[in-house]
């Protein structure tokens, strides 16, 4: 049995999450002190309490998600004895939980995770203005299909596949405008239906770039190690572990395309039959299954979670 871990990126925050965690491991409510004091706020008590739409805020939704995933992990190794060098071939994260993925393994310390990881939510807030900027959902076609779609509907705006998440999900990224005349381009290819995603700008085209600029520079500011073990990154589909070209893969991130259908059919190429979901959710588990049903997914989030997973032989 070959494991991997990966890491959920946004869209799976909900009000409460961690707050089981802390209130049974001490370790993992030290996480979230850490977390609270490395960028002077109290986002703990925003995670627990709410409101959702403040959790839901980029810039909080960012590292509140990477600080559930981290609590997790330090519960596994701390509380439990689970060695991720030993047991864990690979990890990878979806868009913002490459850099929980990265943490985990040892890449960046939790402090500096926080930071980079609220500037992250920042910066891409502003780079477009709200009402500019929009994502929509494809689904029932693949890669192929999107390209030509987002092609057709662009019309000298930006519209560029955002999130390639599993055979029969894509997610497109650019112009209002453009994304407005998704569905109507779509029905020459057979789209059947677009979901306008209820986000506050379009992550992950080219509109980003200023986005991309500021990390550029935190980065170049942050210690990197390699990490402990490779990480499979989201413009690469494939690992990655020298600290250069982690920061590297880490800009393109932010204005490239996220490949995790690829990024999973490496895992399963490269023999993983595991891979354990470690944070808040389940939405990659479900990716997972319908990429290659012949991987185990399993969400890890909950003092629950963590018993059953012990329980099991691994």
């Amino acid at each position: 049995m070959a494991i991997a871990f990966v890491f959920p990126g946004q869209g799976s925050q909900d009000v409460g999450m961690g707050r089981e965690l802390a209130e049974t491991y001490k370790v993992a409510a030290d996480v979230f002190a850490e977390v609270d004091d490395a960028l002077g706020q109290k986002l703990s008590a925003i995670m627990w309490d709410g409101p959702k739409d403040t959790l839901t805020l980029t810039q909080n939704a960012q590292p509140a998600l990477m600080a559930v995933s981290i609590a997790v992990m330090r519960v596994l190794e701390r509380e439990k004895g689970f060695s991720l060098k030993d047991k864990v071939r690979f990890v990878a994260g979806h868009s913002l939980g490459e850099y929980s993925a990265l943490a985990a393994a040892g890449a960046f310390s939790l402090a500096d995770t926080a930071r980079l990881l609220k500037l992250r939510g920042e910066a891409m807030q502003k780079a477009v203005p709200v009402g500019q900027g929009a994502m929509t959902a494809l689904l029932g076609v693949g890669l192929d299909v999107a390209q030509k779609v987002a092609e057709a509907a662009a019309q000298g705006d930006v519209c560029q596949v955002a999130n390639d998440n599993e055979p029969t999900q894509v997610v497109l990224s650019g112009h209002k405008s453009a994304i407005d005349r998704v569905p109507e381009a779509g029905k020459a290819f057979g789209l059947r239906r677009a979901i306008l995603l209820p986000v506050s700008a379009p992550f992950h085209c080219t509109l980003m770039q200023p986005a991309a600029d500021a990390m550029a520079d935190a980065l170049s500011k942050v210690q990197v190690n390699a990490p402990v073990v490779p990480v499979v990154a989201n413009v690469l589909a494939s690992p990655v572990s020298d600290p250069d070209e982690i920061r590297k893969c880490l800009v393109e991130q932010v204005t490239g395309t996220v490949r995790w259908r690829e990024c999973v059919q490496y895992l399963a190429a490269n023999g993983i039959t595991e891979v354990y979901e470690i944070g808040a959710g389940r939405v990659l588990s479900g990716l997972v299954g319908r990429i290659d049903k012949s991987v185990k997914a399993t969400p890890i989030g909950t003092p629950t979670d963590i018993e059953a997973m012990f329980a099991a032989p691994m």
